[in-house]
């Protein structure tokens, strides 16, 4: 199978010098000459359309992350474990060593652009002697982040509303779980739907989105400037909080930085598309490195106006919606502006789940044909007519659909599940990083060409990268606050085990025997 997959790719190769880097050829699904050549030396077949363009790649990518969306509505444990003063240090901190890390991710996926990401990038850069059970552990590792963080959106989509009620219902809605597991289910089939008989429509829907993401920003950041009171510059820049009941402040705000860890991942969602981008050796590390210095300006712009408004952070946290944002709100305008400035974020949070479902089905479809699921010939079909990896996109809101099940009889449960997507995510950079910079360390003239290069800053940043990411991986699994109890405790470190050892008996029952790593495929690997 392996051999017939490099033929196939190997016969729609062409001489760059002769067709020239930006001709398409009318029957190869959109691809330039040189996304011809970087596919046929992975050894691997375009199956897709390549329908997004560097304006639609850096938006799906800007949606997708969504940083000042994120900051507004998922800093409840960053406001707890730092206060405000907290929140704007350790995103300071967090984004500028999260550079590193997208920094050298970017450089492996223009020398790499496949849909698998991170597991192929260790496949072809680990040491031979491990690059099949490592690649395999951070295919695992990869799906399970991006299935558990597709969860997410439509969760918050669904509480959002839900505090949308609150606001406007005060005295006659009271919300429960299972209405918010029905809104969860509701969105997931739209986007079901969208991402199956829309997919064509998605860069220009994502463009679209990418003006409301600005313009949605401007929207919220003046009504912080000029309706909200706000906090004395002193409080809001230098004073930190420990209500987590954590013995120093330090040690507070090393647990709290989570909220901007969270906000500032999954710049690597591009990557995940790459067979889906024009010229995409070129275009998704662009948009990768665009899109996370774009909204890391907005995101601390955002972060420090945000800050400013909570005047009071222990109301914010009490707030009856269970999001602070909404106490804010609430504070500048009446419950009818409420409800309406909180519909920005309710609509680019589900524009934010449209692209996320659409990279983790991919970036499952990707590791299936390359064996390393059960069922990954039933998972890795592409449906022919609608260039569309069907049966992945379904797969992905099946599992969505049960995580949000979970929700129903313990929030607790449901929140530690979406808390994998960070810690995983995490696994799966020191996993990809590590193996570059061994690479180009030990045998730097195996590196495969690329057209973004770290040059001869690569080491320095991929031991960055590699530092900060075992930094954050560690802080991840850490409680809320003490004393720990089955309520507060960060189950997401037993699921992590679990999830790991399962990917282990997969491995040794299975994987090991249909799963050789994308390695193989790829041109010169024999002679490596």
């Amino acid at each position: 199978m392996a051999n017939s997959a490099h033929e196939k790719a190997s016969s729609v190769t062409e001489d760059p010098e002769v067709m020239g880097e930006r001709e398409i050829g009318q029957d190869d699904h959109g691809q330039t000459n040189q996304d011809r050549v970087d596919m046929s030396r992975m050894g691997k077949v375009q199956e897709l359309r390549r329908n997004y363009r560097p304006l639609s790649a850096l938006a799906f990518t800007v949606i997708l992350q969504g940083v000042w969306e994120v900051l507004l509505t998922a800093t409840y444990q960053g406001l707890v474990d730092g206060g405000s003063a907290g929140l704007i240090w350790s995103f300071v901190w967090t984004w500028t060593g999260m550079t590193t890390v997208i920094f050298s991710l970017a450089e492996m996926a223009s020398m790499a652009p496949t849909a698998g990401g991170q597991y192929h990038w260790v496949s072809e850069f680990a040491p031979p002697s491990i690059q099949k059970p490592l690649s395999y552990f951070t295919g695992w590792m990869s799906t399970l982040s991006w299935q558990a963080g597709t969860a997410s959106g439509p969760f918050l989509v669904g509480t959002l509303i839900q505090a949308s009620a609150v606001v406007m219902y005060p005295d006659s809605y009271e919300p429960m779980a299972w209405q918010g597991t029905l809104m969860v289910i509701a969105v997931t089939i739209l986007v079901w739907a969208l991402n199956i008989w829309g997919a064509k429509g998605m860069p220009l829907l994502q463009n679209i989105m990418l003006g409301v993401h600005v313009l949605g920003f401007i929207a919220i950041v003046a009504v912080f400037w000029a309706l909200s009171p706000r906090e004395s510059a002193r409080v809001t820049f230098l004073e930190f909080r420990n209500d987590g009941g954590w013995s120093t402040t330090g040690l507070s705000l090393m647990v709290g930085q989570i909220s901007a860890i969270y906000a500032c991942i999954c710049s690597d969602s591009s990557a995940h598309m790459a067979e889906e981008i024009q010229d995409a050796g070129k275009t998704v590390p662009r948009a990768m490195v665009g899109a996370y210095l774009m909204n890391g300006v907005i995101g601390l712009v955002f972060i420090i106006s945000y800050m400013f408004a909570v005047t009071d952070v222990p109301a914010a946290l009490e707030d009856i919606t269970g999001y602070p944002h909404m106490w804010v709100f609430g504070q500048a305008v009446s419950s009818g502006g409420v409800a309406a400035l909180n519909t920005i974020p309710i609509v680019l949070i589900f524009a934010g789940t449209l692209t996320f479902n659409l990279s983790t089905s991919r970036q499952t479809w990707a590791f299936a044909r390359d064996n390393g699921l059960p069922f990954s010939s039933w998972i890795a079909k592409v449906d022919k007519k609608l260039q569309v990896p069907v049966n992945s996109v379904t797969l992905t809101c099946v599992i969505t659909i049960l995580l949000s099940l979970i929700n129903i009889g313990s929030d607790v449960a449901f929140n530690a599940i979406i808390s994998l997507n960070v810690v995983s995510l995490m696994i799966t950079y020191v996993c990809s990083i590590g193996s570059v910079l061994y690479r180009r360390v030990r045998h730097p003239e195996l590196l495969p060409p690329c057209r973004w290069s770290l040059g001869r800053w690569g080491v320095a940043i991929n031991a960055g990268g590699l530092l900060y990411s075992l930094h954050a991986f560690f802080w991840c699994f850490w409680p809320e606050g003490t004393p720990v109890t089955l309520e507060s405790f960060n189950w997401a470190s037993v699921m992590f085990v679990g999830v790991s050892a399962l990917s282990l008996v997969d491995y040794v029952l299975r994987g090991r025997r249909h799963y050789s790593g994308p390695v193989v495929l790829v041109e010169g690997y024999k002679a490596q």
